[in-house]
């Protein structure tokens, strides 16, 4: 974990439930304040692990504590499943590998509420809204949105999702992109396209109030210095109304 006086960057998933062990119990008499779950996502190659690192060392600069973490977390035994997956190295239906993904980030469900619960802000590298987005984007008929969301509700809520958007050209130009099964400029074309419908509240008739309610887009085609200032201008505004309280005292959950 990152505090004010560890600018080093903070370690992930599979080190989150040490980080959690580690962090101090608010002292007594002190206000419940929890800290802020922030979540970037975006294409692949769209910048976020760049513009992870980068508001982690602002939020600690702003002398917040930050736990960073990633998904999936290839870390641990699900992990490891899904990594030859993604890597082409098995092969699993849909509705499996799926599964496999929800549960690597139910994996991390108790670090993450433990790290909040505490006053940490945790940032994170991807989250469930990936995992649907990616399932349902491979045209499946018998997993859309709505299934794919199904197993994700009781984890914990973010307070701000950020999408990196990037046209799926653009990211096909970007270094490395085609070396994991999902980059193909098809698949992220349909990936966007969700996003975009999940900003809007509705995907095929369907809707999706919370996701509307907590999601951002920002324009990543910018330099990596200007995709950061939007990304800290909503990523402020939204720790500060944790922190006043407005955004309840208690983790929040799907739902």
């Amino acid at each position: 974990m990152s505090t004010a006086n560890d600018p080093s960057p903070g370690t992930a998933g599979a080190n989150a439930a040490a980080a959690a062990a580690d962090a101090p119990s608010p002292s007594p008499g002190a206000p419940a304040v929890r800290g802020a779950f922030i979540v970037l996502e975006g294409l692949d190659r769209s910048g976020k692990t760049t513009q992870v690192k980068l508001l982690e060392r602002r939020l600690v600069e702003a002398g917040r504590r930050v736990q960073l973490m990633r998904f999936p977390d290839r870390t641990t035994p699900t992990g490891q499943i899904i990594n030859q997956y993604l890597s082409s190295t098995a092969s699993l239906p849909d509705q499996s590998i799926h599964l496999l993904f929800t549960a690597n980030r139910w994996e991390a469900a108790p670090s993450i509420t433990t790290l909040l619960s505490q006053g940490v802000t945790v940032v994170c590298d991807r989250y469930y809204y990936s995992g649907m987005v990616y399932s349902a984007a491979k045209g499946n008929p018998s997993l859309g949105l709505p299934w794919a969301r199904a197993p994700e509700v009781g984890l914990p809520r973010p307070d701000a999702v950020v999408f990196l958007d990037l046209d799926e050209e653009a990211a096909r130009g970007r270094g490395g992109f085609g070396e994991e099964r999902y980059e193909t400029e098809e698949m992220q074309r349909r990936v966007r396209g969700l996003f975009w419908g999940l900003k809007k509240g509705e995907v095929g008739g369907v809707a999706f109030e919370e996701e509307a309610a907590d999601l951002v887009v920002v324009d990543a085609g910018g330099t990596v210095e200007e995709v950061a200032g939007g990304i800290w201008g909503v990523v402020r505004s939204r720790v500060e109304a944790v922190e006043k309280g407005e955004s309840g005292r208690e983790v929040r959950k799907v739902s």
